[in-house]
């Protein structure tokens, strides 16, 4: 009796498992592909951190010329209800006053510095003309304006509903949900943003993220409905090179080092990429500014790379067509 009830477990997990990853491999066997407006190879970060003041309207000008396929930003609001392109809520980084964006109005917002870090590339400062045109914090209206048909990924950088509202808003007024991709690294706002209208193209949560990897472990992907079209993640070699360039302290260091290996093991794998590709979820892993990280991340099977130097991720690709 026992002997049968055991032949019996190992028959329906044997099953279970063979259909797990044969639908691994052709998910359009019970899911309809995503019919998305458009897929990126080369996306621009902030515009284009490196080559230009990051998330100005000359950096995203100066991107889609170069031929990028999408813009990346982030989004604030300020104390009017502008919703403006800004990384930092609060502008001492970038501007060098210590004052939150939604404590003034847009008009008296001040100017980007002449000479800006680059976050993902510590050690690199970008210096431009320093004209005071080049590094105004410009409103997201302008950019839906100015570039209707690019594809533009949005960060939605707080929990705030009159940014969410507001963003929503400019999405729907410029016809953009098909073109638009928006989220948080926080699952309750990226819930929040998907209730509010589900016609825009959604990104992963860490939280989703994190289930992502535990689907994929339990075999149960394939079975689940994802409502997401874009994962956006970091390669983990990416930020262990971060961290050690700006730590001072190095006895987080190993804790750090094991989660950043632990999910480059667990989520860094072709079999999802590709998985998710098939299924019209496109994959995109930031912020890569070497010709190594390029290589790895189209290696993995990414959809698409971030980069802060939109002019070196463009010749990379030309010097690489097997990646196009």
């Amino acid at each position: 009796m026992l002997l049968a009830l055991v032949m019996v477990i190992v028959a329906v997990l044997g099953g279970y498992v063979m259909t797990s990853l044969i639908l691994l491999k052709y998910p359009n066997l019970i899911h309809n592909r995503k019919k998305l407006k458009f897929k990126c190879r080369h996306i621009s970060h902030r515009g284009g951190a490196g080559e230009n003041y990051e998330n100005t309207m000359t950096a995203f000008k100066r991107a889609v010329a170069l031929g990028t396929d999408m813009l990346e930003l982030d989004c604030q609001i300020t104390k009017d209800s502008k919703v403006v392109v800004s990384h930092d809520q609060n502008l001492l980084r970038s501007t060098g006053v210590d004052c939150n964006i939604s404590q003034l109005n847009y008009c008296d917002l001040p100017l980007l510095k002449p000479e800006l870090p680059v976050d993902f590339d510590p050690g690199h400062t970008f210096v431009g003309s320093g004209k005071e045109e080049e590094r105004r914090i410009v409103l997201l209206e302008e950019v839906f304006q100015m570039f209707p048909n690019v594809p533009i990924n949005v960060d939605i950088k707080i929990d705030d509903e009159n940014l969410m509202k507001e963003v929503e808003r400019l999405i729907v007024q410029y016809n953009r949900e098909e073109y638009t991709v928006w989220g948080n690294f926080s699952d309750k706002v990226t819930r929040k943003l998907y209730s509010m209208n589900p016609r825009v193209n959604l990104l992963f949560s860490m939280k989703q993220v994190l289930l992502l990897v535990l689907l994929l472990y339990t075999g149960l992907l394939p079975f689940v409905p994802i409502k997401e079209t874009h994962l956006e993640i970091f390669l983990p070699a990416i930020y262990l090179r971060l961290i050690r360039k700006r730590s001072n302290n190095t006895s987080y260091l190993p804790l750090h080092t094991f989660f950043v290996r632990s999910m480059d093991l667990l989520l860094m794998r072709r079999i999802l990429f590709n998985h998710l590709e098939k299924r019209g979820i496109q994959t995109y892993l930031w912020v890569l500014n070497y010709e190594d990280e390029f290589r790895t991340a189209f290696e993995l099977g990414a959809s698409g790379v971030m980069t802060d130097y939109p002019s070196k991720l463009k010749k990379f690709l030309e010097e690489n067509p097997q990646y196009q």
